[in-house]
């Protein structure tokens, strides 16, 4: 990636009344990192913390479904800029404290594959079936690989 193209990259996070903890300059790094992994320049991605009631308006309201989730992503890459991410994703915080618990791990480690794969849907990746599910998975396995944590120096 040139020097203008990381220049370029804006990653947010913001928190609607949850508190979260994370490294978020780590974060950043590890992101950029997961995005060329898929070959793809990452121009902007938004993360939004929020609990299970605002996450459920947005599902009924923009997807039509009454459900809780633990992630929505929104994309918002043109024609002109297929090759470049740039997306939101809102995360529930209440979800991923009890998938912490279901898949026995910390909130933080949960949070991390959910953020990523988030992003993963913004390259493209899907989830709906039983392969996509596995081929999901073994991508956020490899980007959880490379994150900073799991990898001291």
């Amino acid at each position: 990636m040139s020097d203008s193209a990381a220049s370029v990259i804006q990653i947010t996070f913001h928190s609607i009344q949850v508190p979260f903890d994370l490294n978020i300059a780590e974060v950043k790094e590890w992101l950029a990192i997961c995005s060329r992994m898929e070959g793809l320049a990452l121009a902007q991605y938004s993360v939004v913390i929020c609990d299970d009631q605002y996450l459920l308006d947005l599902n009924q309201q923009y997807l039509n479904h009454d459900e809780l989730t633990d992630i929505i992503t929104f994309d918002y890459r043109s024609s002109e800029s297929e090759n470049t991410i740039n997306g939101e994703a809102y995360i529930s915080f209440d979800r991923i404290r009890e998938n912490a618990v279901l898949y026995d791990c910390s909130p933080k480690q949960e949070l991390l594959r959910v953020i990523v794969h988030g992003l993963l849907h913004l390259c493209g990746h899907g989830d709906k079936g039983p392969e996509e599910k596995k081929k999901m998975r073994a991508l956020e396995d490899q980007c959880l690989a490379k994150h900073p944590s799991r990898n001291p120096e």
